[in-house]
């Protein structure tokens, strides 16, 4: 069976920014630093990471793309610290207390689709997230 290729729908903002909480969501392979690496072979698993992390205990693991950088510097792909600060200038209202990684590489697209994303969905409308912030590596 093909998957399908639905448009998604357009969605207008309803919220002043200065008033919603923002989820972190990346596919850059970001975890933190004592939960299992994904399988670099691919993998459509998540991890679930904590509203009040520390940059400093995240890392990213991911053989499909050049992190070196977001190695020195998470917020290069996953930016904990500047939605914080947005928050605390009022340009956001806060941050929400779950954020999601995983590793943006899978050979298998329809599990990802019917099964992984729905349920990665679930848990951030779960969370007291108003707006979600996607990020790549």
């Amino acid at each position: 069976m093909a998957m399908s290729r639905r448009c998604i729908p357009y969605t207008p903002r309803t919220i002043d920014l200065a008033k919603a909480t923002f989820a972190l969501v990346s596919t850059a392979g970001v975890h933190l630093r004592d939960q299992t690496p994904y399988d670099l072979d691919g993998d459509n698993s998540w991890r679930e990471i904590p509203g009040d992390v520390q940059a400093s205990d995240l890392m990213v693991t991911h053989g499909h793309y050049d992190h070196r950088h977001a190695d020195v510097d998470i917020n290069c792909v996953f930016p904990i610290d500047r939605l914080r600060e947005f928050a605390a200038e009022g340009i956001i209202g806060g941050v929400a207390n779950r954020h999601l990684g995983f590793m943006g590489y899978s050979q298998q697209l329809k599990d990802l689709y019917d099964r992984a994303a729905p349920q990665m969905a679930k848990l951030i409308e779960r969370s007291n997230a108003d707006a979600v912030l996607l990020t790549a590596g």
